[in-house]
């Protein structure tokens, strides 16, 4: 039992703060009033400082290596668009309930040969007829995947076949389509493709001439660092129509665009990430080499203005960071770092905070995770600034309330694993995998 006494409680619909006491059993808010007393409870004085929902990151790739550096920021749950359900089952198991975030996850990208990402392995498979995307399907829908992941190489008659399958079993289907030559945006809207990751495909509709593998001449002939507003708001008008769902991942791009430059912070999951360097020797490389720069970089400010537009128009627009992919994308803080960037769109420092708690989980469709409510599962920020007169405020948070207990950044650090550890879950895992028929990497 937790009793949090005297905080400012954010009203995440309206804004307002309030002073309150909220009761806690278990990972459940049981009540909301002023001057509370539970016998027995713990109290945590929250005197002075600003409670929040736990966010959201509702696009990253997650792994146990890395997994507590979300919680240890602050993300409380995590959208995982690809990846291994066979490899996250503890996660998605706990429900938030242990040291790391909540798991919602697609299994292995559906792709189309020869692969983005190569041959047919745990995480990604290449379809190329109709009963092998089928199958794929229906074994994801076994093996208790929340919604379908497919890729931009995935033929258009294929992913079709996907989307209709997944329909069946009541699943979402996620859509990267960066690299596709034969599906925009509008196409894969009228598939019934629900999502759109990177706000992929966008910039094909809007521009149909447009590939990430156009020559240089077509690149230059368009503004990207003065959007076309018009453009914009007739593609998101017949996205709006179909209630497709974006994740910009705002800070993938941008990271891209800054190179060796990258945002950073004067952190202690900085540092600890540093010193583990299991991220950190990827990302370097990269950063140095100016990897991406002219291609994701450049697109930055056309994706903050379609993000921003098509919120203005009522469509629904989330926060998510693609962590560890790019370059820099540390987890946890990358989601502090989007959450700045959707205010430089134009979001103010509320927008931007709902679109990381309640409208993040309303899109997830969880009724009780988003808000500081009766009844709600009880994921806390509790901050020592207000995150509303200053947006990088939600990163000065004093401790985490998540599972029923009272966690400090510095406790979720510690209870990363070790290397040798890690070595030993690798091992077991890739056994795993064998056993099943499937490749690790």
């Amino acid at each position: 039992m937790l009793l949090l006494k005297n905080g400012y409680l954010l009203n995440m619909e309206t804004g307002n703060y309030e002073i309150q006491d909220i009761y806690i059993e278990q990972n459940i808010i049981k009540k909301i009033d002023s001057n509370l007393h539970i016998e027995g409870a713990e109290i945590v004085d929250c005197t002075g400082k600003w409670l929040i929902p736990g966010l959201i990151d509702m696009h990253v790739h997650i792994k146990k290596h890395f997994a507590n550096y979300f919680t240890a920021a602050g993300i409380t749950t995590v959208r995982n668009t690809a990846g291994s359900i066979i490899e996250l089952k503890p996660f998605i198991d706990a429900d938030g309930k242990d040291y790391e975030p909540r798991v919602i996850s697609a299994d292995r990208m559906i792709d189309g040969p020869p692969g983005l990402w190569g041959d047919d392995t745990a995480y990604n498979i290449n379809v190329d007829n109709v009963l092998l995307a089928k199958q794929e399907v229906d074994r994801q829908v076994q093996l208790g995947a929340h919604f379908i992941k497919v890729y931009g190489w995935l033929d258009p008659e294929f992913m079709e076949v996907v989307v209709q399958e997944a329909k069946k079993h009541g699943l979402e289907v996620s859509s990267d389509i960066l690299h596709s030559k034969k599906v925009n945006a509008i196409d894969a809207a009228n598939m019934g493709i629900d999502w759109l990751e990177h706000s992929s495909g966008i910039i094909q509709a809007m521009y149909p001439g447009w590939t990430w593998n156009s020559p240089t001449e077509v690149w230059n002939s368009i503004a990207w660092e003065n959007p076309d507003e018009e453009k914009i708001t007739n593609v998101c008008k017949q996205l709006l129509e179909k209630d497709v769902k974006l994740c910009p991942t705002m800070v993938l791009y941008d990271q891209m665009r800054l190179a060796e430059d990258y945002w950073t912070t004067n952190h202690e999951i900085v540092q600890h990430i540093e010193e583990m360097d299991y991220l950190f020797k990827h990302w370097l490389p990269g950063a140095q080499t100016k990897s991406g720069q002219s291609s994701f970089g450049i697109q930055t400010k056309m994706i903050q203005k379609i993000a921003y537009i098509y919120f203005k128009m009522g469509g629904t627009v989330v926060t998510g960071t693609d962590t560890p992919a790019g370059i820099f994308t540390y987890p946890g803080l990358a989601m502090h770092r989007e959450l700045q960037l959707f205010v430089d769109a134009g979001f103010t420092p509320l927008e931007a905070l709902q679109q990381a708690t309640m409208n993040a989980a309303k899109a997830l469709k969880i009724n009780n995770l988003g808000e500081i409510k009766e009844d709600y599962i009880a994921d806390i920020l509790i901050l020592a600034e207000d995150p509303l007169r200053q947006i990088e405020n939600t990163m000065k948070m004093e401790c985490l309330v998540k599972g029923g207990a009272v966690y400090s950044t510095r406790q979720l650090l510690e209870a990363i694993p070790s290397e040798e550890e890690m070595t030993i879950y690798v091992n077991d895992l890739i056994k795993e995998f064998e056993k099943l028929g499937l490749k690790a990497e």
